[in-house]
């Protein structure tokens, strides 16, 4: 036979158990605050039919995913994201059941993209989302699961931002200042690139999106630094303004009354790239910028619909956890020392072997982690791989005490032995 070479497919990682336990120490973290905030866990199959994301995002996004064709000859697709299935679960089922559904899931999701640090080609998020809900409660609500997922993970306002916007005030405040329906899509393109590209934006908003020189300019004073207040004194005329202006003091308001408010910063500039938002958004980043968008969600009212569900409001976000682990890294955080095992057992002689296993199950039965070497070999050998498993105490069966009924059990920090009987081991 030849020795074939296999490689991971690029994109994708290994999880031996170091990784491993990294990646449980961030889903401890997400499924404790997803819990503590009352909602309900659900999963759906990886697998999907294409159009379920076509439908949702339009045929551009195929070149993005692993699509093929089953032997049932059915297009579907890796799922790479997890709204669209939320929104099929619930389509099947919303209409028996009490509202708000609050509900969260932690999928592997899969996208073919271009590598860089920070995204992969798969990844694990957390969704977390609110259906059924349009009270700006609800948003509040949403992106403050977001903050605590971090807290708990030991990060605090010197480490991220919540960076909150709307949608709805943005068209608004658009439309007064000039950019037509027409534009609109244009301008939401130019604002969402701000970032990127900085000094091209006054240029794109004249040649893109209709406007002259002066609306330009004052598109980018708003942009860039106009408060909430000063967009309630300066529109308190302008109707559709001022109602989403008063939605997001409100929505700010509630934030700072649970303890959040230095997580959060108005940016009128975070518009979300994907269609189906359609109020509130925000985005949570690094106060170093050096990372891309950690998490990123905001309020959808229109998905249910568009997979055939009923017309339900809906709020939520989606965290990655190849960014956050490289935000958790940067700062050195992470999952303590390993715990390791309670307790290794050593045989002296082969003749312990039986009564080491009894008394091994005997342990593990009362939910105790126990080890032992899986065949005959030296005391020192044994006690060198009881020390690499992490064992905080070692039972040494040995001859003499066997004989008298009991066993040696140290403790390997210290040193300390003690002899116990072997009734109270089993």
């Amino acid at each position: 036979m030849s020795k074939a070479s296999f490689k991971r497919l690029p994109g994708f990682r290994d999880f031996p158990p170091e990784d491993l336990r990294f990646r449980n120490h961030i889903f401890d973290a997400w499924r404790r605050v997803a819990l503590r905030y009352g909602f309900q866990e659900y999963d759906g199959p990886p697998l999907e039919a294409l159009d379920l994301y076509v439908e949702k995002s339009g045929p551009e996004i195929v070149g993005q995913l692993y699509n093929f064709r089953d032997k049932g000859d059915r297009e579907i697709t890796l799922r790479p994201e997890m709204t669209p299935s939320l929104a099929r679960i619930l389509s099947e089922r919303s209409r028996s059941m009490p509202k708000p559904i609050r509900w969260f899931s932690m999928p592997q999701l899969f996208r073919y993209e271009r590598q860089q640090r920070g995204r992969l080609r798969e990844h694990f998020q957390w969704n977390v989302d609110v259906v059924g809900e349009d009270d700006v409660a609800a948003d509040a609500e949403v992106v403050a699961v977001a903050i605590d997922g971090l807290r708990e993970l030991g990060l605090t306002h010197e480490d991220f931002r919540a960076r909150v916007s709307s949608r709805r005030l943005l068209a608004g405040l658009l439309g007064a200042l000039g950019v037509t329906e027409e534009h609109l899509a244009a301008a939401f393109a130019i604002v969402d690139k701000l970032q990127r590209e900085g000094d091209k934006t006054a240029q794109r908003l004249r040649d893109e999106a209709g406007l002259d020189s002066e609306q330009a300019a004052q598109v980018l004073e708003l942009l860039v630094g106009a408060t909430l207040d000063e967009l309630a004194e300066r529109f308190n005329g302008h109707e559709g303004v001022a109602a989403e202006v008063a939605r997001l003091q409100t929505y700010v308001g509630y934030l700072q009354a649970m303890g959040l408010g230095d997580y959060v910063e108005f940016d009128l500039s975070v518009v979300r790239g994907l269609a189906y938002y359609t109020g509130i958004v925000f985005e949570l980043f690094d106060t170093g910028g050096e990372l891309r968008a950690i998490c990123g969600g905001g309020r959808y009212d229109r998905l249910l619909e568009l997979v055939g569900g009923e017309p339900l409001p809906a709020v939520g976000f989606g965290m990655g956890d190849v960014v956050l682990g490289e935000l958790l890294k940067d700062h050195g955080l992470g999952p303590g020392p390993d715990a390791g095992v309670d307790y290794f057992i050593v045989c002296v002689d082969a003749e312990q072997r039986e009564l080491a296993l009894a008394i091994a199950h005997a342990q593990r039965e009362q939910r105790r982690s126990v080890a032992y070497a899986l065949r005959e070999q030296g005391v020192a050998k044994q006690f060198k791989t009881a020390g690499a498993l992490g064992a905080r105490e070692v039972i040494v069966l040995g001859p003499d005490e066997v004989a008298r009924g009991n066993a040696v059990v140290r403790v390997m920090a210290s040193g300390e032995e003690r002899e116990v009987s072997l009734e109270e081991l089993r």
